[in-house]
């Protein structure tokens, strides 16, 4: 079972039916309970970074993601949700969760703010499984207008062009986020979320 986490600042019902569509069983939920003894989580987000923060803090969920991903349980991050994993974020200055060592920053300049439409995503290193049967030069569907400033490229597994390149994807052994949205970008997107399902079974 994948856990998809509410924190009242997602567009739930999109990612669960995708997630249905390529064939996980999925549960919906803000209890932190049902978090921990998930199989995998997913974290989805649209909205303020210091808002969802404060929800999440409120109902014990930043601890709930925290320990699932000590535990090595497959962890996607999608969107505000990838953003929420690194150290700080500037809307709202909050801490995030800490996960990995970075900064989310307010796009600094690009043809329009927000930052909405498709756009190419460039992998930077071959055989990544969150890109398996995807084209290298396949578009995604981005809604954002903060990004995610990793302190260690390592992790940065795929950058985006808006006015100047950016982290979009980071893989992790244990996560794996975009700050695009894959159930809104049509097969590619549903081939991004199979390879995540399919890590989930292995």
């Amino acid at each position: 079972m994948i856990a998809i986490i509410d924190y009242g600042a997602g567009n739930i019902r999109s990612i669960e039916k995708a997630l249905e569509h390529v064939g996980a069983v999925v549960q919906v939920t803000g209890d932190p309970t049902a978090v921990a003894s998930a199989q995998a989580v997913v974290l989805p987000g649209v909205g303020s970074g210091g808002a969802a923060m404060a929800r999440m803090r409120q109902r014990g969920l930043d601890d709930a993601i925290r320990q699932a991903i000590q535990q090595g349980k497959p962890f996607l991050g999608i969107c505000l949700g990838m953003q929420l994993l690194a150290d700080h974020h500037a809307e709202g200055e909050v801490d995030g969760l800490g996960l990995f060592r970075g900064e989310v920053r307010q796009i600094p300049h690009g043809p329009k703010i927000p930052h909405m439409g498709w756009n190419q995503v460039r992998p930077l290193h071959a055989g990544l499984s969150i890109f398996a049967s995807i084209p290298e030069d396949a578009y995604f569907y981005f809604a954002h207008s903060y990004y995610v400033e990793p302190q260690d490229q390592q992790g940065v597994a795929a950058v985006t062009d808006y006015g100047s390149p950016y982290c979009s994807v980071i893989v992790t052994e244990r996560v794996w986020g975009t700050q695009f949205h894959p159930e809104k970008s049509g097969s590619v997107g549903l081939q991004l979320l199979k390879n995540f399902v399919r890590w989930v079974k292995e």
